[in-house]
């Protein structure tokens, strides 16, 4: 067990929509220093329980709690942008209420200083997704959420961001909650992985979760094989910033997927 307290913890959350439970008793503890990635087939409730995590939305029972002063940079799914309406990429990250040398400064760690003055309805999808994650961490956050931060992105695009993403987490100390669908590659990019489906089916790190049946019955014995751990440990955390968790069967045996 960590020594520290958790950035935010859930314990026992349930949430149902129209008479359908969406999910079922989910305990996590989001710990300082950790990536954290949460994956699970479509309608898993991955989006439910980030917008619980992010205080966005109130489970229907269970509890939450967030360490004092914490702060949340948050990288959307999807973001629309009117295109009717000429918004350059230096006011959409204006509006974050940080000054020009900031978002300059942000927008170079991101690689994509080149398009401040461009209107963002105008950029690819590999520089929109590096405009929102520069609108995160200009949050200077405790903790990065960042929801499928990949998509639109071509595969090499995908490599060097979350190469990116490891490396914002090293310099800047903060913790990351990442949801994706990439097995492939996001197994090279975590220390926690978190299996979803309704409830927490198993939870620890990639090389243990790949390995467990319930993992190897929601994504194919292939998975295995294509999410090869690969992460290289060259950097440092807090004493407690690997945390083994046993990955545990659910209690839900007859649950229908």
């Amino acid at each position: 067990m960590s020594s520290q307290q958790p950035l935010i913890s859930l314990r026992d959350v349930y949430m149902n929509f129209r008479e359908r439970e969406v999910l079922t008793s989910v305990n996590i503890d989001l710990q300082p220093g950790e990536i954290v990635t949460l994956i699970g087939p479509n309608g898993a409730g991955k989006t439910t329980l980030v917008r619980i995590v992010l205080g966005l939305q109130k489970a229907d029972s269970g509890t939450r709690t967030v360490k004092s002063g914490l702060r949340i940079g948050y990288m959307p799914q999807k973001l629309h942008v009117d295109q009717s309406m000429p918004l350059s990429v230096h006011r959409f990250l204006s509006l974050t209420g940080q000054p020009k040398k900031e978002i300059l400064s942000a927008l170079e760690r991101t690689n994509v200083r080149h398009v401040i003055d461009s209107p963002v309805h105008t950029l690819s999808g590999g520089e929109f997704q590096r405009v929102l994650l520069t609108r995160a961490i200009l949050q200077k956050p405790h903790l990065l959420v960042l929801d499928e931060p990949v998509q639109g992105v071509d595969v090499n695009g995908q490599t060097e961001l979350y190469h990116l993403i490891t490396e914002l987490r090293n310099e800047q100390g903060c913790s990351v909650l990442m949801v994706s669908h990439d097995l492939h590659l996001v197994m090279a990019s975590t220390d926690q992985v978190i299996c979803l489906n309704q409830h927490v089916c198993c939870s620890g790190h990639p090389q243990q979760v790949q390995k467990h049946p319930a993992y190897l019955k929601l994504f194919g014995r292939e998975s295995e094989e294509l999410a090869v751990y690969t992460h290289d440990h060259d950097h440092d955390h807090s004493v407690d910033g690997h945390i083994v968790h046993k990955c545990k069967n659910s209690d839900h045996n007859g649950e229908k997927h």
